[in-house]
């Protein structure tokens, strides 16, 4: 029979529901200002007055917004869910020429952009008529003011359903264009659930969430379950990242969970500031966007005790498809070494071969996830849907296995793989154990072509400060340790790997920086 209902819950109710219950705790924090739930609020209330009264905003539209993380960002967001508006948001690190493609491909009705892009908000001025500024300027609509002009208004909470749009989640864009996933109200209502049962359980508003990342992505879904349960949000007030403020702020708010990829993680662990404040109240760091390194699991953990989360996803799944609790991170021993975890609660995950067939434990193939926080599909894509979906299966496109435990483990990306005289190579088992070399720090192994081997693997390493290795170190370190045949025949030595805008380090970044040089010695 038909479904009775497919309503879902409003993201929006959250922030209700903590005014009611925690008028004067606090809920944002940023720099030295504090907003309490019940001016939190208000404010949105306000701007999703103004959103439907002034911009004339309806359920569907889509709002592209451009700007680093601030209070207006996190407001606007649940404005955006409270009238029924879809949230757009962008990396605010790319190039106007990259938002004004978002602009197109979003058909995005109105934009909220901060001051510090003007060229971003030229760019787009041609495809959305209207745009909203934050911190002032003379290219839009001040949105302070505008909050200010409706403080006191009410706006009712959009009726949503299960499957109606709350917020375009932008791939990476590694390869080819960014796709736009398409959320749900109702698959975020499970998303914000599962984050609370499977990462952060017992949170409740005693406790106390750091943003270290951009709200635009994983962070703002992270803060999601934060608001769900009252607790309050604290944003740095530096604009680039300043690891002596974190632990500041660490120690000055209680803070018990921030969420983090495993680059920044381990930035703020090796930095002398740790040592300089008490961390003590952290229960979860959690990590996620990139496998972390053994080397660096056992360095953080030293370093902060028993906190590490570890969650294996995509921005299609909203991270939801495996969990790593702190009780199974251990920094002795090799028990599943190199384990992402378990599939999340709710979620049903298979390693599945290039037919769709599930394969014995142990063997290597495709992560395949489904369940109710897989994505609604790519906005006006249906040819990345087709690639992305096999028989109701969202296809990760990562390689990997599961044990006979069902605890699974990440190869590599399907596109990492390389073919070197005619065997397949990940390089995930290799970076593992460069790493362990006490003076690499960071490192990236990939295929190169070559006229003798099809491929070549190719190792570019980062030296720990004050020190140097040659190829011959590294060689000489991975014997024993790797087949000969899997070892790279090629080391470069740099003093950074390039990163994306959310920290993380990608193949194809690597792949252009090395291009780069070549040209240039040719």
């Amino acid at each position: 029979m038909p479904p009775v209902s497919t309503r879902a819950v409003n993201l929006a109710h959250f922030v209700d529901q903590a005014a009611r219950r925690h008028a004067e705790r606090p809920a944002l924090a940023w720099g030295d200002t504090v907003w309490t739930w019940q001016v939190f609020s208000a404010r949105v209330n306000a701007f999703a007055h103004a959103l439907v009264e002034e911009f004339g905003i309806r359920k569907g539209d889509r709002i592209l917004i451009q700007s680093a993380n601030c209070n207006q960002m996190f407001e606007a967001m649940f404005a955006c869910f409270r009238v029924g508006a879809v949230w757009v948001p962008a990396n605010y690190r790319g190039m106007p020429d990259e938002l004004a493609w978002l602009a197109v491909s979003s058909g995005a009705k109105l934009m909220i952009c901060q001051a510090a892009f003007p060229d971003h908000a030229a760019a787009c001025a041609s495809q959305i008529g209207q745009t909203i500024v934050i911190g002032g300027a003379d290219f839009g609509n001040d949105y302070d003011a505008i909050v200010a002009r409706h403080l006191g208004q009410s706006q009712p909470l959009a009726n949503v359903e299960r499957d109606d749009p709350c917020w375009f989640f932008f791939t990476s864009g590694t390869t080819g264009m960014p796709k736009a996933a398409v959320l749900t109200h109702g698959q975020m209502g499970f998303v914000v659930t599962n984050h609370l049962c499977d990462l952060m359980p017992g949170t409740t508003q005693n406790d106390a969430s750091l943003v270290i990342a951009p709200l635009s992505h994983g962070a703002g879904v992270h803060q999601l379950g934060q608001v769900a349960r009252g607790a309050v949000t604290i944003l740095p007030g530096s604009d680039s990242m300043d690891i002596a403020e974190i632990w500041t702020l660490v120690e000055k708010w209680r803070v018990t969970n921030m969420f983090t990829v495993p680059t920044i993680l381990k930035m703020l662990v090796e930095d002398p500031s740790v040592s300089d404040h008490d961390h003590s109240s952290l229960r979860y760091v959690i990590y996620a966007g990139a496998p972390m390194y053994r080397a660096d699991q056992i360095k953080a953990l030293e370093t902060l005790g028993p906190v590490l989360v570890q969650y294996f996803g995509l921005g299609e799944v909203t991270g939801n498809i495996t969990v790593l609790p702190p009780a199974l991170h251990e920094t002795e021993g090799d028990l599943r070494l190199g384990t992402c975890g378990f599939a999340r609660t709710g979620m049903q995950v298979q390693v599945q071969d290039d037919t769709g067939r599930e394969v014995a434990p142990m063997e290597t193939g495709e992560l395949c996830v489904c369940g109710p926080a897989v994505f609604a599909g790519y906005w006006n894509n249906p040819d990345a849907n087709k690639k992305a979906f096999r028989d109701g299966w969202f296809r990760t496109g990562d390689l990997g296995h599961m044990d006979e435990d069902g605890f699974f483990y990440l190869t590599g990306r399907a596109s990492d793989m390389y073919i070197s005289g005619g065997s397949n190579i990940y390089p995930r088992e290799i970076e593992e154990k460069i790493l362990l070399h006490p003076d690499v720090t960071e490192v990236a192994v990939l295929g190169l072509p070559d006229e003798k081997w099809g491929e070549i693997g190719a190792a570019v390493c980062v030296c720990r400060a004050g020190t140097s290795l040659s190829a011959a170190d590294i060689t000489k370190w991975l014997d024993g340790k790797v087949a000969r045949y899997k070892q790279p025949k090629r080391f470069m030595f740099w003093d950074t790997l390039p990163k994306s805008g959310y920290g993380k380090i990608t193949k194809k970044l690597v792949r252009d920086e090395i291009d780069r040089r070549d040209r240039q010695h040719t």
